[in-house]
């Protein structure tokens, strides 16, 4: 039994998050946390939410609510959302939580101590509408690297290039609009990356199976130009976690808070501490998660997070975790991927374009949703969300191949032998190749899930529900019956266990469906199928079962339309 610690990207407080937030991070995250548990492996998977800075600030503005009451009442929201959508998170966590701040304010003091954080008097872009300093994120303009019209100062979401406020063309407030801009001076921290940049590129090297997308983001930010900067860890502003050295004040910061991107992936690790908590479990509990002298130098540590994440998260956080020269476990494989597009454009919860995690619950249910995100994950490169296709994938894969399966293989027996488990003879010839076709793909299937290669996976998991279908056809029970009961009986018990095994196989994937198909017979055993011939006959003659209500109804030519156009505009 292996150790993993799984973590994704943590979203943002202000509102709910699209389709495009859920593929780009937790729903994969969640997939891997649910095979990985399946296989019998100790997991810890974690995520929070993204509390701190401006966009929390004025969302609650908008909401016309105190921040700490705004954030209190959104992490409820996603956190029912994400449970809705069957996010097997061990914790969902807070980054505004007490664990947060105490370790936020003990990094710092540990860099400081180490050299690595100076003090910068630097200018900074006052918006004189506004009547405040504007954070990097919140000054829009266009790229001077792509041309995109509405890169922000810190990063251009189009090219990802690391920007700076004064490189935009065309700056503009993006609460305001306002141009009435002027830079002023202020005084913040800085971690100096720059100092660690030999050391990051090293360790970076040494994660060969790394995606390509994860290491070329990564090694474009270290070499780039004038290579990898320092970077401010501090802003102006009211709301997050004051600026402190360990538990001492630092003087010439006060009223200054740590800035959201330094903070927020230390929640990855204050989350764990926030488990134990909740669950009566005390500091060793966590610590063997997360530090190598507490027992972590056993764990797997894997990221998930869309590419806009990455430099975050193969050198920032990691620049925190070397430069405080303790013992803390790093990351050994991030997952990243590209951009879920949506019907021409793209998914924005800014601009409110898409189909959001709480719409699409209303439409239908989570694994409608969870097999086509993950069945057309964006891992090479974009992919796009199209109602047509959605619609072709879930009546095609869930509707006519899985569901109808089930339906057929159940009803027939009902009908021929009543709702148990028949007798009949024993395997022959035709049962005997299809098990040796399936422990070839279900063996195909666990390669492509420890490899993290999601529609690889997906793509195997509709292979060995095509099987199936291909058997019950070749086999035709129904035909068999009339001139020789028992053999039919066989190949029905065949297909009985096929669905246990279905049930098993598409849990990662469908984890409410996998939950019903399993009790409608009558089973909880979720034994893993290292042999496939043994767990095809785990039902055994006389063993009960119900036929179970449609598994996946079909998406009519009517509803895609009225959804096409429910979603065309902008979410309000």
């Amino acid at each position: 039994m292996a150790r993993i610690l799984i973590t994704s990207a943590i979203p943002y407080i202000n509102g709910i998050k699209h389709l495009g937030n859920l593929i780009g991070s937790q729903l994969p995250a969640d997939l891997y946390a649910r095979y990985l548990r399946g296989r019998g492996n100790e997991v810890m998977f974690l995520c929070a939410t993204d509390e701190h800075g401006t966009p929390a600030e004025l969302a609650a503005a908008k909401a016309g609510q105190p921040v700490a009451d705004y954030c209190a009442q959104m992490y409820g929201v996603q956190a029912e959302i994400a449970q809705n959508f069957g996010l097997s998170f061990d914790h969902f966590g807070r980054s505004s939580s007490q664990q947060n701040h105490r370790l936020t304010q003990h990094f710092a003091g540990r860099l400081a101590e180490a050299g690595l954080i100076r003090e910068v008097v630097e200018k900074q872009v006052y918006s004189n509408a506004d009547g405040r300093f504007l954070p990097d994120r919140y000054i829009e303009g266009t790229c001077p690297n792509c041309g995109y019209e509405r890169a922000r100062g810190d990063q251009c979401e189009n090219c990802t290039k690391q920007l700076d406020p004064t490189d935009l063309i065309e700056p503009r407030s993006a609460i305001s609009g306002s141009t009435d801009l002027e830079v002023r001076e202020t005084k913040h921290l800085y971690l100096r990356q720059s100092a660690l940049s030999d050391q990051l590129d090293r360790w970076i090297d040494s994660k060969a199976d790394w995606p390509v997308l994860t290491t070329s983001i990564a090694k474009k930010w270290l070499h780039d130009g004038d290579g990898l900067q320092d970077r401010g860890i501090t802003r102006d502003l009211d709301w997050g976690i004051p600026v402190k050295k360990g538990d001492e004040d630092w003087p010439g910061m006060e009223g200054k808070v740590f800035y959201v991107w330094f903070d927020a992936p230390i929640e990855y690790i204050a989350c764990a501490a926030e488990w134990a908590e909740a669950n009566g479990k005390t500091d060793a509990d966590w610590q063997r998660w997360w530090r190598t002298d507490k027992g972590a130098d056993d764990v797997r540590y894997v990221q998930f997070m869309g590419k806009d994440n990455v430099p975050f998260h193969t050198l920032s956080f990691p620049a925190t975790i070397l430069g405080s020269g303790e013992p803390w476990k790093m990351v050994d494989h991030l997952k990243s991927f590209n951009y879920l597009n949506y019907d021409g454009g793209q998914f924005s919860t800014s601009q409110g374009r898409g189909v959001f995690m709480d719409q699409a619950l209303e439409i239908l249910p989570a694994d409608y949703w969870r097999w086509w995100l993950l069945s057309h994950a964006p891992e090479s490169s974009d992919s796009e969300f199209t109602w047509e296709n959605f619609q072709q994938s879930v009546n095609k894969d869930l509707a006519d191949v899985l569901g109808n399966f089930v339906s057929r293989i159940t009803k027939f027996c009902r009908s021929k032998f009543g709702e148990a488990v028949p007798e009949g003879g024993a395997y022959g010839e035709q049962e005997a190749a299809l098990i040796a076709d399936l422990t070839a793909k279900v063996r195909a299937y666990e390669g492509h899930m420890e490899a993290m290669e999601v529609r690889k996976s997906a793509q195997e998991l509709r292979a060995i529900w095509v099987a199936g279908n291909e058997y019950l056809q070749s086999a035709a029970p129904w035909a068999t019956f009339k001139t020789d009961p028992e053999k039919a009986a066989a190949q029905v018990r065949l297909g009985l266990n096929l669905i246990r095994l279905y049930a098993v196989l598409s849990a990662p994937f469908i984890p409410f469906t996998s939950a019903r198909m399993l009790d409608a017979m009558g089973v909880s055993d979720t034994a893993w199928p290292e042999d496939v011939a043994a767990s095809l006959s785990a039902l055994e003659p006389g063993h009960g079962f119900t036929v179970p209500e449609v598994l996946f109804a079909k998406i009519t030519d009517d509803q895609r339309e009225d959804w096409e156009t429910r979603f065309s505009g902008t979410r309000d």
